[in-house]
């Protein structure tokens, strides 16, 4: 099954125009190299262009334009038909800068991951946050969604050949994938939550009977 991202509100596109006159596009593009120069991923950030809330992005020269909830070809088709009214034959080219998933819970390396090509799977995720520890629960791996601005909740069982073909197998921007800790885990964090109490208990009755010795 085949997935391409959809631009939503709060996303940062990287929008640029280009075409045989650069010259007549010059106005549509945020940055300006000049001969020779580049962009890091901190300029891309600055020059890019946020999605409201609305789902707009306010454009040179032609105004607002409604982007959200469209793929990026989608948009990149109204943008250059917009744009032809000003310059011949505009080339468009867009980068969602802010596609990222959450990978959390019982894996080896949890945190914050930048997908850059705009496309990644559960497994592709798993693999970057250095998959699941002994203590991860294969079977119930916890998928957190924002779907039309509720948060939404997917049981994703790892050993299940559906996985493959299931809707959830591409991961959308800001996705999290939580793994829950097994019983082993869970077992000894019970345990180990225990212990200090039992050793200042212990601790507290040695001492009482030390006392009742010295001065008996």
């Amino acid at each position: 099954m085949e997935y391409e991202a959809k631009i939503k509100p709060n996303d940062n596109l990287f929008i640029t125009v280009s075409a045989i006159n650069q010259e007549s596009v010059e106005a549509f593009n945020t940055y300006n190299l000049g001969r020779g120069g580049n962009l890091s991923s901190t300029s891309l950030d600055v020059f890019g262009h946020l999605v409201d809330l609305r789902g707009n992005v306010h454009f040179p020269l032609i105004g607002e334009v409604h982007l959200a909830g469209l793929t990026k070809i989608e948009a990149i088709e109204i943008l250059q038909k917009k744009i032809s009214n000003f310059v011949e034959n505009p080339v468009v080219n867009i980068r969602i800068m802010n596609y990222k998933v959450h990978v959390l819970g019982e894996v080896s390396r949890p945190g914050v991951y930048a997908v850059t090509d705009e496309k990644i799977t559960i497994p592709q995720a798993l693999a970057l946050a250095g998959d699941l520890t002994i203590y991860g629960e294969r079977k119930s791996v916890q998928l957190i969604r924002m779907e039309d601005g509720e948060r939404v909740f997917y049981q994703i069982d790892l050993t299940s050949p559906e996985l493959f073909l299931s809707s959830n197998y591409y991961l959308h921007q800001d996705d999290i994938l939580y793994v829950t800790p097994n019983k082993t885990r869970a077992g000894s964090s019970t345990y180990n939550q225990y212990v200090p109490l039992t050793i200042s208990v212990t601790s507290l009755v040695i001492t009482i009977i030390s006392l009742f010795f010295r001065y008996k």
